[in-house]
């Protein structure tokens, strides 16, 4: 996970700590965010919707990371 277009690791896991003795790099940012813009899409579905195309939402949710991380080094 060290392609710069994922964001590198979301929730680094260093193996500074005495009880962490494997480090391991964890998702991707691209994926956290994508796992974020998806929960609140869903999370606007009516609960009575008909049938939802879940692959199109979590098309829409990876173009939404894509911007995100598009805007963050944007910023730095």
């Amino acid at each position: 996970m060290t392609d710069s277009k994922d964001g590198g690791a979301a929730f680094p896991n260093t193996g500074n700590s005495t009880w962490d003795m494997n480090p391991d790099p964890g998702m991707s940012l691209r994926d956290w965010f994508a796992g974020q813009a998806l929960a609140g899409m869903l999370s606007a579905v009516p609960s009575d919707a008909p049938r939802i195309d879940v692959q199109h939402f979590a098309g829409l949710a990876y173009a939404a990371a894509d911007a995100l991380l598009s805007a963050r080094k944007d910023t730095q």
